[in-house]
Formats: structure tokens, C-alpha cells, sequence
């Protein structure tokens, strides 16, 4: 499966990264080292607060099939698979402390929400390897990754021995029963957490991702990174007795609406939604705008054919908004006012979808760090705002701290200086759980301090 990932932090356009193989799930890679300076201890999140899922069983059961039947290529897949009975995972490599204990937390909740019978053992065999190795090694391998997982293997070394074999490929299993997530040592704590969630969840489950869903790591727009309420609604279904490995579409269709109803009551009386499928066309164009190898111009006119097919097809949706998002980042490369504009546009449509409250504070970030470069303090504190507990409710530390980070500036611009020190202070654990390493953690401190015009931004 292909990997395309938005980096909605930035303020302002990057170079995107490339993807990996069409049958390979994977993350794209984000260039991180590490070095010492006096920054405060890192900060970590304690407690998961996920958020029940709001969708109706209806709209769930549709989504389910799809997630479950295909790839995101779009190629088609014969059977339902999944790992039968208890599920074991060990990891090998060189993990970092940070890793372990993130491992830990995310095996609680799959056992607890998803209610998946996985543990983690010291075994030399298990159904899941996780191995951290450098993101040198993961290079060498799929040059575009940061991480990926695949079936039937349990080493880097298996898995290039055996990279043009059909046994590692999704399309043609029929019953999983070893599996291999491979995770960067080197990556900030935040990527290879998101990496752990992200590959493990497809180890166990869906492999495919969908862009109408709005409230998932499902989705290729990769607001989400830590699994949600409806990811774990959905990997309890995927583990339903009343499921199993070989099943046919038809099979799976049949059985889903008593799981449901039993796992997820108060989606029986919830309207469906029944969003429209997202067309290749518009995915492409996304995909090109945001993804490798397309100049400037070939980035902008991509962007803006999204929005016009958005636009066409008469959406409202979460996917309306990120069209405006997205054409935003690429026009902050040539004009302020432009990309503003399409900024104010996401916030409208974001805030008319329902879950979309993690989209919405990526939006904030934004608009603060244009009304704070603009002279306007004031506004950028009340768009800022309503959005630190959304982004510490998510586990985004990096989202987190670049809001606490313009807080800061903006605190400082209205003559609050002795507070804002404050909040810049209180963000430099989340920035550096979010941004890894002391030389990106003071980029960022940098890049929004230079938007204060109090310092010459």
C-alpha cells in the first residue's frame, strides 16, 4: 500500500517525500538526528483519552468492507484476513526507551478497547516483529520510508531475500500468520510512535485507507497518527468471532450488521452519512500536489484540480476542507493573502463536518501564524486557543507545541512577555517529544519566532 503524507505542521510548503511500493504499506520519511543542548526533559502523554466513535453502524459496516477488500491501489482482494487466535509480539533491533514504552501503551489499548488477544513476548518467534533498525538500514531497503510492514517475514533480511516473492504480498494471503513492522531507531519519539500505531494496526488489520473517513489513521491525509475511537471499533469487529481468515466479501457483508449492533449499539440509531466515494481523479491530484517530483507550478496546478473536482462533485465534507488546505500549503510558497484565503475556507468547511476537531486545530495553527506575522496578537491568541486540548486529546505533541510556540510569540507581542517565556518554556518537553532532536526542536522555536514582528519577523 502506498504511504502519502501531508505534513500539515509546516508553516510553510516543504518538499514532500516519496512512497513506497503499491503492496507495501509504509511511512514516509522525515529527516531527524539528534544532539544535546539544555532543553527542558521531554514530555509524554499519560493517560489515552480516545473519543467514542459517532458513526453510524450503517456507515461503519460499508467502511469496514472497504478498508477490508482492497488495497490502496485499488486492486481488489479475494478474502477477509486476520491473525486466528491469541496474537504474539516481539521486537528486536535497538529500540530506544521512549519506543518500548509507547509499545506498551498502545498493546494496553488494543487489548482493552479493541479487546484483541495480543502480548508481548521475549520469544525468538512471534506472529508480529516489530525490529527497530536505523533509518539508514529502512533506506537502503525502500529508499521513501521511514516504516512499513509485510507479511511473512520477520527480519529486514528475510524480507529482501524474498522483496520480488509473491508470499510478501498482501494480495496473496489468505490467513495471517507472521508479520513484520519495521521502525526507525532514529526518528523523533512522535514519528516513531505514530509509525507503531500506524503499521501494527495494519499488521492486525485493514490495509487500505480511505479518505472520506474523517475520524481515523485509515486516511491518507495523515491527520490522524494515533489510532482512534473508530480505529478500535473497527479492529474490534476485524477480531469478531463471527469473523474469519478465508471469508469472502459477501461472507463478511452478511455477518457485520449483528457484530455491530452488538459491539457498537448506539450506532443503530445514528443516520447514516453515506459520503460519495472519493474519485481516483481527485486522489491523483492530491497525491501530485502534495507528493514527489512535481515542480512548483505542477504542484499548484494539481492542488487546484482538486478543489475544482471537490467542488464539482458538489462535496461539503472533511474532504472539501482538505482540498482548501491542501491548494493553502502549496500558495504560502508565492503569496500569504492566497494561501490565507484558502485557509479561511478549510476552517469553514471543516467546522460544518462532524470530527473533524484535529483538522481544525492543523487549520488554527495557520491562521494564528498569519494573524501574528500580520501584527494582529489578539486574534492569533483567540484562534489558537480552542485548540492546545484538542491537540494534547490526539497525543500530537508536535501540533502541541507549535501551538504553545505561537501562543508564546503572540503572548509576547501584546506586551505579556513574562507569560509568554512561560508557555515557550512549557513547550519545549512537547517539542521535544514531537520534533526528536535539540537542533529541529530550536528550527521550529525559530521559524515562529521570526513571524513576531517584534523581532523583525
Amino acid at each position: 500500500m502506498k504511504r502519502r503524507y501531508l505534513l500539515p505542521l509546516c508553516l510553510a510548503l516543504n518538499a514532500c517525500v516519496p512512497v513506497g511500493s503499491p503492496e507495501t504499506a509504509s511511512r514516509a520519511a522525515v529527516s531527524m538526528t539528534s544532539s544535546d543542548s539544555g532543553l527542558p526533559p521531554m514530555k509524554s502523554f499519560s493517560a489515552p483519552r480516545p473519543v467514542a466513535t459517532h458513526v453510524s453502524n450503517a456507515d461503519l459496516a460499508r467502511d469496514i468492507l472497504g478498508l477490508a477488500f482492497s488495497l490502496e491501489s485499488g486492486k481488489k482482494l479475494a478474502v477477509f484476513t486476520r491473525f486466528e487466535g491469541p496474537i504474539t509480539l516481539r521486537v528486536t533491533g535497538t529500540p530506544p526507551p521512549a519506543m518500548i514504552i509507547d509499545l506498551d501503551r498502545l498493546i494496553h489499548r488494543l487489548r482493552s478497547e479493541a479487546q484483541i488477544d495480543i502480548r508481548l513476548v521475549a520469544a525468538p518467534v512471534a506472529n508480529i516483529t516489530v525490529q527497530a533498525v536505523p533509518r539508514a538500514e529502512i533506506r537502503k531497503t525502500m529508499p521513501s520510508a521511514a516504516c512499513f510492514v509485510v507479511p511473512n517475514v520477520s527480519s529486514l533480511e528475510d524480507y529482501r531475500a524474498a522483496r520480488r516473492a509473491s508470499a510478501v504480498s498482501w494480495s496473496s494471503i489468505t490467513r495471517r500468520e507472521r508479520v513484520a513492522v519495521f521502525v526507525p531507531t532514529d526518528a523523533a519519539p512522535q514519528e516513531l510512535r505514530d509509525c507503531l500505531h500506524e503499521e501494527i494496526a495494519q499488521a492486525l488489520g485493514p490495509l487500505n485507507d480511505l479518505y472520506r473517513l474523517a475520524d481515523s489513521v485509515f486516511n491518507d491525509d495523515n491527520v490522524h497518527t494515533v489510532l482512534t475511537g473508530y480505529d478500535m471499533t473497527v479492529l474490534r469487529a476485524y477480531y469478531d468471532p463471527d469473523l474469519r481468515s478465508g471469508m469472502s466479501h459477501r461472507d463478511v457483508a452478511a455477518r457485520l450488521p449483528g457484530i455491530l449492533a452488538r459491539i457498537n449499539p448506539a450506532g443503530e440509531t445514528r443516520p447514516a452519512r453515506r459520503l460519495p466515494e472519493t474519485p481516483r481523479v481527485w486522489i491523483d491530484a492530491v497525491q501530485a500536489a502534495l507528493g514527489p517530483g512535481a515542480s512548483a507550478e505542477e504542484r499548484r496546478a494539481a492542488a487546484t484540480e482538486a478543489l475544482s473536482i471537490a467542488a464539482t462533485l458538489g462535496w461539503t465534507d472533511h474532504r472539501r476542507g482538505f482540498s482548501h488546505y491542501a491548494l493553502g500549503r502549496i500558495l504560502q510558497g508565492s503569496s500569504a493573502t492566497a494561501a490565507q484565503e484558502q485557509f479561511v475556507l478549510a476552517k469553514r468547511y471543516f467546522e460544518r463536518a462532524p470530527d473533524t476537531e484535529l483538522h481544525q486545530a492543523y487549520v488554527a495553527s495557520q491562521l494564528a501564524a498569519h494573524a501574528l506575522n500580520g501584527g494582529q496578537p489578539g486574534q492569533a491568541l483567540a484562534q489558537i486557543g480552542p485548540h492546545l486540548d484538542t491537540a494534547a486529546r490526539y497525543e500530537n505533541a508536535a501540533l502541541l507545541a507549535t501551538l504553545m510556540l505561537l501562543r508564546a510569540e503572540a503572548l509576547e507581542a501584546s506586551g505579556r512577555a513574562s507569560e509568554g517565556r512561560q508557555v515557550r518554556l512549557d513547550s519545549l518537553g512537547w517539542a521535544r517529544y514531537g520534533f526528536g532532536s535539540d537542533w529541529a526542536v530550536r528550527d521550529r522555536m525559530r521559524e515562529i519566532a521570526a513571524l513576531n514582528p517584534l523581532k523583525g519577523g
